[in-house]
């Protein structure tokens, strides 16, 4: 039988390969899509995603987090959540679809009113999917999952890019997002076993409630406070000034999302698997944040390093006003991953009242700090927000502390800091080695190049624990492989 460690190995093997997959080709598709579209394009785009992230979050009503968390969870279980999700679903495209006009009146731009009604489309396929999904999460069907993620996510590029290559402008990104979406649940549908019947009920929502409306609440908090930057520049500055924050934005959570794509769905899985044992979850959890540091510090500082290069290379310098944002964003990177898996053990352990609270407390002093920030620029609102997400990983480690024995000092010193430090001495030494290069390719292979070296040589220099365990799983892989 698979063991525990196993099974996490081999859904974080399929989990990266989904997400880095995703983002290389999100990478390729999206340097198409930037030389082809405008950043008023972008604007126009980015000023509904707040939109589409609250009407997931209320269709889904925290019961998702809520199936993967119940030990011995039933098709009624299932059946309940799927029709409260559809009912909401419709219900809610029904609300948007009439409320289009209003937003476009809202923003300034009268052509978001067609372009709201399609977009909020998603809606609609994404609803029936919800159930499907947590199925696969729970069972750890990480595999099957990659497939559907990757089908969809090139499916819709492929869209996207044909429609800008037509001059179809931000439609092209609209029509990506429902395509995305609607293969995306067919597929999830293919691969899950299970199906809902007409025969149900809604009282297991009733058991459920208690427990999910508190990430709900949460939710609606974090979809606010992540696209509160879009709402001010949608509504105070132009549409190019909304483009370069959010292309800006976009690179680097792109490879944000990417590392903690990879983790996020296992970790929520194997933390309440280990919930009833303290000490173990405890070891589970310096694991899962050292691995995290491990390859997000040198990830996301390394993105930082290279992006002037990066975005004169890829999407010319017509973008480079989107650089700074792109750089703070990759700090932002480095700790939002940790701060979420500190959140996930929080749910793991049922405190999701802890998390409700500590994550509205959260929101609400960024929105002060954004706000307070307002006259000082965009620059300078986006530090400050980032500023105050490092301040709350100690709140939440905190929070932590009172569930499990889970030594802070240790944890920063032994599981988080070095590779930071690592990755940042890195980088230093290769900033003048590099600058000198006049042709911006050859600067910004040998970033690249010189930055993994030195951190791979140093890694192995100090018989890093997790490189080994890296190397003997991919070896372990590899032969699996060749056997089969």
């Amino acid at each position: 039988m698979e063991s525990l460690k196993d099974k996490t190995a081999r859904s974080l093997f399929w989990n990266g390969f989904s997400n880095i997959a995703q983002q290389l080709f999100g990478l390729i598709f999206g340097i198409v899509l930037a030389r082809l579209l405008s950043s008023h394009d972008y604007g126009l785009f980015s000023m509904l995603l707040i939109f589409t992230s609250l009407a997931n979050l209320l269709q889904d009503s925290g019961f998702t987090t809520a199936l993967i968390n119940k030990r011995n969870a039933t098709d009624a279980d299932y059946n309940a959540v799927f029709w409260f999700s559809l009912t909401m679903g419709v219900s809610l495209y029904a609300i948007f679809f009439l409320a289009a006009p209003w937003i476009a009146r809202a923003y300034g731009a009268p052509e978001l009113t067609a372009g709201a009604r399609v977009l909020f489309l998603w809606f609609l396929f994404i609803c029936t999917g919800t159930v499907h999904n947590a199925i696969l999460i729970k069972r750890l069907m990480m595999k099957e999952k990659t497939r559907a993620d990757l089908i969809a996510f090139l499916t819709s590029c492929v869209v996207a890019v044909t429609m800008a290559l037509a001059g179809m402008a931000y439609w092209s990104l609209i029509v990506q997002m429902v395509v995305q979406g609607a293969v995306s649940t067919v597929l999830r549908w293919h691969y899950s076993p299970w199906r809902p019947s007409l025969r149900f009920t809604f009282a297991p929502l009733r058991h459920m409630f208690p427990f999910s409306v508190k990430l709900l609440g949460t939710g609606i908090f974090n979809v606010i406070n992540d696209n509160i930057f879009t709402l001010i520049l949608g509504l105070r500055y132009s549409k190019s000034q909304a483009g370069f924050y959010s292309q800006g934005r976009k690179w680097s959570f792109m490879v944000y999302s990417g590392l903690w794509g990879m983790m996020a769905n296992v970790s929520q899985s194997v933390l309440a698997q280990v919930a009833d044992t303290p000490d173990r979850q405890q070891q589970v959890f310096r694991k899962l944040a050292s691995f995290m540091s491990y390859v997000t510090c040198p990830c996301m500082l390394g993105l930082a390093f290279v992006a002037p290069e990066l975005t004169t290379i890829t999407v010319t310098d017509k973008w480079a006003a989107s650089v700074p944002y792109m750089q703070l964003f990759c700090l932002w990177g480095i700790i939002a991953p940790l701060n979420n898996l500190c959140t996930n053990t929080l749910v793991s352990r049922g405190r999701s009242g802890v998390y409700m609270a500590g994550t509205i407390a959260l929101d609400v002093v960024q929105l002060a700090v954004i706000y307070l920030s307002a006259p000082l620029g965009i620059y300078q609102m986006v530090i400050n927000y980032v500023a105050v997400c490092f301040l709350w990983f100690f709140l939440w480690l905190a929070c932590i502390r009172r569930e499990m024995p889970i030594p802070i000092g240790r944890l920063l010193l032994r599981d988080i800091l070095p590779y930071a430090l690592l990755a940042l001495a890195c980088i230093g030494l290769a900033e003048p080695a590099t600058a000198p290069i006049c042709n911006v390719y050859l600067r910004f292979t040998a970033k690249i190049a010189l930055v993994a070296a030195l951190y791979i040589g140093a890694l192995l220099a100090f018989r890093s624990a997790l490189l080994r365990e890296t190397l003997e799983y991919l070896k372990k892989l590899t032969s699996n492989r060749k056997q089969s």
